[in-house]
This record gives C-alpha cells, structure tokens and sequence, in this order.
C-alpha cells in the first residue's frame, strides 16, 4: 500500500516537473506571466484600500482582514491551477478521447490525469498569497496555518471542478456549468462574508462552499477556533470522496475513440 502511494507520489512529482520544464523553455513569457498575475491580483488591495479610506470597517473585516481573505483565495487559487491544472479541463479531456492515455496506465488514473498539466501564472497567485499573508502578519503558528488553508481549500476547489467536469460522462455540455461555477466561486471569494445575508450566505457555507474553503481560514486564523479547522479539513476529505466516487462512476460509461496520443 505504502509503495504504491509512493510510486503514485513519484508520478504526479515527475508529470509537474517536466510540465514545468517545458514551460520554462520560454523564460521570459514564464516570468511576464508571473510578475502579471501579482500586479493583477495586487489592483484588488489597491480598490479596498480606496474604500477602507471611507470607512474603517465592512462587517467586522478591517483592511488587514481583507488583505488576509485576498491572500488565502489568491494561494489556494494557484494551489490548484498549478499542481491541478487538468481538473478545470477534465470534460475536454474526456469529450476528446484523450482520457485513453491515461487509462493504459498503471497508475491512479485520476491523478494521473489531473496532475498532467501546469498553469504558469498560478504561481504568481501563490506568490502575491504569500507576499499578502506577511502583510497581515507572520507567525510561525499562523504560518501553518495558512499553508493547511491553501492546501485544504485548493484541494476543495479541485474536487469541486472534479466533480462538475465529469458530468461530462453523462452530459455533452457539463463543462459550460463547471466553468461557471468555479468562476463564481472565486469571484465571491475575494468579498467578505459579511455583505452576504440570509439564504445567500447559507448558500456559501453548504452548495457553494467558499465559506468553508475561504471564510472559515480567515476565522481561524483571526481568532483560533479548532472546531472551525477540523470542519475544513473534514469537508475537504468528504469533497476528495466525492469527486473520486463520481468520477469513476462516471468513467464507466467512458467510450474510448481509439486516439493515439502519446504523452509527452
């Protein structure tokens, strides 16, 4: 068992490192792509600190607050797109057939899958998290902390992508939702939750759950709640079930077009 999750390790490693090779081919672009996503990300901080300039506070969130959530959802972003590219562009590989490469394979075809690609400017998001989490304050307890949110939350926004996409092996047009949907979620992911009431922010903490994959870090991180950190984690393990269980569902009904890729 031991072996085999350290084979399946060793995989997803090599498949990151050449994905990273190849795009370092092209350093300058690799760069550009990176030091662009920082200023991106950066023009949202400039807007609330235009706002925090009016008022001092928006629901109990103070601008070091809001530069925290920024942070946490800029990370747990590019957590995902860089090590999970593939998951946000799952239902193309399976309406192209090109899901064939990876089920010869004897390794967790899932992984395998989601795993083989990289997006450059991800790690421009996981930087400005970084750069924005020192602003609010390092610890080394707060550290960890952020560091288990930008996993647990970027493992949260891959299943739920996960999920959505292999819709695909039911329905022609899944990716169209999936796409919207993780759109959505990041979008909000940058507001505080107190602007949301009633069924709204209900919604964000069950269907929709930037609450638990945003908000609930920032909680714990201001004022440390364990109860609050073991739902995190314990809804990221439910939505990894999850986005397993459906996905191989699913793959059962896969129909291979007999393309012959190779990877590379």
């Amino acid at each position: 068992m031991l072996t085999a999750v350290r084979n399946q390790c060793k995989v997803i490693f090599l498949s990151i490192k050449y994905a990273l090779m190849r795009e370092l081919l092209n350093k300058t672009t690799f760069i550009s792509n990176i030091i662009f996503m920082i200023l991106n990300n950066s023009s949202m901080i400039v807007q609330w600190i235009v706002l925090f300039s009016i008022k001092d506070n928006f629901g109990g969130y103070t601008l070091k607050h809001v530069i925290l959530l920024i942070g946490i959802s800029s990370s747990l972003y590019g957590f995902a797109h860089f090590f999970f590219e593939k998951s946000f562009k799952l239902s193309e590989t399976i309406n192209s057939g090109k899901l064939d490469a990876y089920i010869v394979q004897p390794k967790n075809i899932l992984l395998s899958t989601i795993t083989s690609d990289i997006q450059v400017s991800a790690l421009g998001d996981l930087t400005f998290g970084l750069i924005a989490y020192f602003i609010y304050g390092f610890t080394i307890r707060g550290f960890i902390l952020y560091s288990l949110f930008t996993i647990t939350g970027g493992i949260i926004l891959v299943c739920i992508s996960v999920i959505l996409h292999s819709l695909s092996f039911w329905f022609s047009n899944a990716d169209a939702g999936a796409d919207t949907f993780n759109g959505m979620m990041i979008n909000i992911s940058t507001y505080p939750d107190s602007i949301f009431k009633g069924i709204v922010k209900w919604l964000l903490f069950t269907i929709i759950p930037v609450g638990i994959a945003n908000y609930i870090p920032v909680k714990v991180m201001v004022s440390f709640n364990p109860y609050l950190l073991l739902i995190n984690v314990g809804v990221c393990l439910l939505f990894i079930l999850l986005a397993f269980t459906i996905f191989y569902r699913g793959l059962k009904r896969y129909s291979s077009t007999n393309l012959m890729a190779a990877r590379v």
